[in-house]
C-alpha cells in the first residue's frame, strides 16, 4: 500500500467490477468564469473561434489548454484536481490535527496521527537506513530450494486494490488476490487471482519494440541497478541484467489487457487440485498456507495462461535470479519510506521517466495521500460529519433517482429490443442498489497496529491487516452495502456482481455538483457521471450480469447481437482518434468506458428535460438549457497532460483521453441541433453512424 506513481495495473477490478471515472489525472482548479455568475460555466476558458462541430473539446476549453501550464509536480492539469486539492486539504486538515491530539493508545485518533507523523519524518528515515528491511532482505538471501521460493511467493499475497485511484488493481507481487462476491453465486465471496509481478505499468512495456520503449527498458535497468547498489550489492549491473530479462519472460506469459477486460474469459474457477495439475511449478501448497489461505478449497484464476506461465518461471529460472527479483522489489516497494537516496532514484524512474512528471508533490502531500490509503474510513467517518451536509445528500439522491427513471424510460423506447429482453433489463435496473457520499456501515481498524516512529512497519502492518480482512470474508454471505472507495475519494463506482454504486461525497461538491448553479450544468457533469456508472451495469461487461449480479446471460440471441454490434460502431469510432502519429487509442479496451460515456450522457440528458417539467430552460449568458448541459459536460473533461503519461495511459488504461471523451457528444441528436452542427465537419456523424447502445 506504499502509495507512488502507478504501477503495472491489472484490469481484474475494473473488468469484474466496472470501475467508472479515471481519476488518476491532476489537475489546478478550473479558470474563473466571466459570467457574472459565480457558479456558472468557464465562458472564458472557452475558444469561440473553433467551430463545435469541429472539435468540441477545444471549443469548450481551447483558452484554458493555451493558457495552462502543466505544474512541475504533476503529470496533467484539468477540472479534477480542484476536487483532488480541495479534498486533501480538508482530509490533510483532519489529519493533522489527529496527529496534534494526545489520543488513547490504539484510537482511531492515534493511529492516524501516528501513521502521518512517521511517515512525515523523513529526518528517522535517514537516519535509520536499511535497518529497517533488513530482516525482510535476510528472508530473501535465505532462500535456498523451490518450497522456501514458493513459501516466500505465498507470504508477499496482498489483496492488491488501489483504494485511492480504484480504476485498476495493481499488484507488484508475483500474484494478488482480490476477493469479492462470487460471479456464478453472488450471495457468497470467492477469492481471485490475478497476474502481478512487473515493475512497469504493463507488459508492453516490456515487448513493444518501438524506440520509446526500449528508452523506457534501458531506464528502468538502471533503475533497478541503482536500487541493488544503494542496498549494497557489489554485482548490481548483473543482477539488473537478470531481473530485467525476467520480468520480460513474465510479461510474455501476461494475458493483454484486452483479454483481462473479458470477464467470461475470467471466470476459471480452480479447485487446490487444479494448480498443481494446470499450473505446475510452485509449491501451492507451500504458498496458500503461507499466504494465509491453506484451507481454502477453489479460486477464480482471472487470467489462467499467466498463472501457469508465472508458476513455471517460479520452477525452471534460477533460485539466484529470484533471490535478486525479490530484494530489487522489496527496496522498489518501499522506496518511499526508505533513505533519501532510495526516495530519490523511485521517483525519477516511477515520475519523470514513466510519467514525465520534473518535480515530485512535497512530502506532506504524499503524507496525507498514505494516510487515507492506509486508514480511509477512519478518516472518512471525519471527513462526512465536516463536509458532507445532510442536504447535499439528498439533493445528489434525488437526481440519482431522477437519472434511473430516465433510463427506465430509454429502454422502454428501445426499438430494436423485444419486450423479454426490456423486462429482464428493467428488473435489473430495478434492483440496483446506490449509496450515496458514505456507507451505512463503517469497517473496523480493530486489531491493526500503528506505532510512532515505525513509517515502514506501518505500512507493512497495514497491508497484512487488509490481506486478513480481506480473507476473513471468505465463507461469509456478502455484504451488499460493501463499500470499495472511502468517502474522501474523488471516483464513482459500479459493482455488477453487487448490482450497486458507490457515489463517495468527495464528488458531490463543485465543479461537478454544485446546488447554486443552473440545473442543466448539474446534469452536464455531475449527471453525466451518475448516468456513467448506471449505465455500467450495461456496458459490454455489466450486460453479462443479471439483476442478482450473476453472471449469466439474460438477452435474447438477436438482442444481444444488436447490443455487440452497436458496441463494435464504437470501437471503430475510438479507433480513429490519434493523440499521436504513431498511436491510436484503443476502441476495444476503453470499450466498457466508451459505452458508459454514451449511454450514461444520453440518460442525463433526458432527466434534464425531465426536470423542467415542460417548462423552457432559462438562457444563461446567452446559452440554451441544451447548450449549458454539453459545455457542462465538455468542461468536465478539459485535461492537459504530458506525452510520457499520456502514453502510458493508452497502454494501459481502460479509458480513452479526455479529450476524445468530451467528444462523446457526437453520438446524440440534440447535440447537433443545440451547435447547428452540419455535415462536413470534422465530428459530423450522419444519423446512421451516430451511435444508440441504450
Amino acid at each position: 500500500m506504499v502509495l507512488r506513481t502507478p504501477q503495472q495495473r491489472s484490469s481484474l477490478l475494473a473488468a469484474l467490477l466496472a470501475l467508472g471515472q479515471p481519476l488518476l489525472w491532476a489537475a489546478p482548479p478550473p479558470q474563473a468564469a466571466a459570467s457574472p455568475q459565480a457558479h456558472g460555466l468557464d465562458l472564458a476558458g472557452m475558444d469561440r473561434q473553433v467551430k463545435p462541430g469541429d472539435d468540441f473539446f477545444a471549443y469548450a476549453n481551447g483558452g484554458w489548454y493555451q493558457r495552462t501550464v502543466i505544474a512541475p509536480d504533476r503529470s496533467s492539469e484539468g477540472p479534477f484536481n480542484h476536487l483532488f486539492d480541495l479534498t486533501n486539504r480538508r482530509t490533510g486538515r483532519i489529519i493533522r490535527a489527529a496527529a496534534a491530539a494526545r489520543a488513547p493508545q490504539g484510537s482511531e485518533r492515534q493511529k492516524i496521527g501516528d501513521f502521518y507523523t512517521s511517515y512525515l519524518d523523513t529526518a528517522a528515515l535517514d537516519r535509520e537506513g536499511l535497518k529497517p528491511i533488513q530482516p525482510l532482505l535476510a528472508r530473501i538471501a535465505g532462500i535456498r530450494d523451490r518450497r522456501a521460493l514458493s513459501a516466500y511467493l505465498g507470504s508477499t499475497l496482498r489483496a492488491d486494490v488501489d483504494v485511492l485511484n480504484a480504476t485498476n488493481t495493481y499488484t507488484d507481487n508475483l500474484l494478488g488476490l482480490w476477493v469479492a462476491a462470487d460471479l456464478n453465486d453472488p450471495t457468497r465471496y470467492a477469492a481471485f487471482l490475478l497476474q502481478g509481478g512487473l515493475g512497469m505499468p504493463d507488459r508492453d512495456y516490456y515487448l513493444d519494440p518501438s524506440p520509446s520503449m526500449k528508452a523506457v527498458r534501458a531506464e528502468y535497468q538502471a533503475y533497478v541497478e541503482k536500487l541493488l547498489a544503494l542496498s549494497g550489492d557489489r554485482d548490481a549491473a548483473g543482477e539488473a541484467a537478470r531481473v530485467m530479462d525476467l520480468e520480460t519472460r513474465m510479461a510474455q506469459v501476461h494475458a493483454t489487457r484486452e483479454a483481462t477486460e473479458e470477464v467470461r474469459k475470467g471466470n476459471n474457477p480452480w479447485t487446490r487440485a487444479d494448480f498443481a495439475a494446470k499450473a505446475p511449478g510452485l509449491d501451492w501448497q507451500a504458498y496458500f498456507e503461507a499466504a494465509g489461505l491453506g484451507h481454502q478449497p477453489t479460486f477464480i484464476a482471472w487470467q489462467p495462461g499467466a498463472i501457469a506461465g508465472l508458476s513455471a518461471l517460479v520452477a525452471h529460472e534460477p533460485l539466484a535470479t529470484w533471490r535478486d527479483y525479490l530484494r530489487f522489489h522489496a527496496l522498489d516497494h518501499r522506496a518511499a519510506l526508505l533513505p533519501k537516496a532510495f526516495r530519490e532514484a523511485s521517483f525519477a524512474f516511477h515520475g519523470r521517466v514513466i510519467l514525465g512528471t520534473p518535480q515530485q508533490r512535497p512530502r506532506e502531500a504524499r503524507a496525507v495521500d498514505a494516510t487515507n490509503a492506509a486508514l480511509g474510513e477512519a478518516v472518512g467517518r471525519r471527513y462526512v460529519a465536516r463536509y458532507f451536509p445532510p442536504a447535499a445528500k439528498a439533493q445528489a439522491e434525488a437526481m440519482v433517482q431522477n437519472i434511473l427513471a430516465a433510463f427506465r424510460a430509454r429502454i422502454d423506447h428501445l426499438d430494436w429490443m423485444a419486450p423479454e429482453t426490456k423486462a429482464k433489463a428493467k428488473a435489473k435496473l430495478a434492483s440496483l442498489r446506490v449509496y450515496v457520499g458514505y456507507p451505512d456501515h463503517w469497517q473496523s481498524d480493530r486489531g491493526l497496529v500503528i506505532k510512532a516512529g515505525d513509517a515502514l512497519g506501518n505500512e507493512d502492518r497495514v497491508e497484512r491487516f487488509d490481506l486478513q480482512r480481506a480473507i476473513a470474508k471468505l465463507g461469509r454471505p456478502v455484504d451488499r452495502g460493501e463499500w470499495v472507495m472511502t468517502p474522501q475519494t474523488v471516483n464513482a463506482v459500479n459493482l455488477p456482481v453487487m448490482n450497486a454504486l458507490n457515489f463517495p461525497a468527495a464528488i458531490l461538491q463543485p465543479p461537478f455538483f454544485d446546488p447554486q448553479r443552473p440545473a442543466a450544468m448539474n446534469y452536464g457533469s455531475i449527471g453525466a457521471i451518475i448516468g456513467h456508472e448506471i449505465s455500467h451495469s450495461f456496458d459490454n461487461q455489466g450486460a453479462l450480469f443479471d439483476a442478482e449480479g450473476r453472471l449469466r446471460n439474460w438477452w435474447t440471441p438477436k438482442d444481444f447481437a444488436h447490443f455487440e454490434a452497436s458496441g463494435e460502431q464504437l470501437v471503430r469510432q475510438f479507433d480513429a482518434y490519434r493523440p499521436f502519429p504513431d498511436v491510436h487509442v484503443n476502441g476495444k479496451q476503453t470499450l466498457s468506458e466508451n459505452i458508459a460515456d454514451v449511454a450514461g450522457l444520453a440518460a442525463s440528458l433526458d432527466a434534464f428535460h425531465r426536470s423542467l417539467r415542460g417548462k423552457p430552460a432559462p438562457v444563461v449568458d446567452g446559452l440554451t438549457g441544451d447548450q449549458q448541459f454539453f459545455l457542462s459536460f465538455g468542461q468536465s473533461w478539459r485535461t492537459k497532460m504530458r506525452e510520457a503519461a499520456l502514453r502510458q495511459r493508452l497502454v494501459s488504461d481502460g479509458h480513452a483521453p479526455a479529450e476524445y471523451r468530451a467528444d462523446t457528444v457526437r453520438n446524440l441528436d440534440a447535440w447537433y441541433a443545440a451547435f447547428d452542427v452540419k455535415p462536413g465537419e470534422e465530428l459530423y456523424l450522419a444519423p446512421k453512424d451516430r451511435v444508440r447502445i441504450w
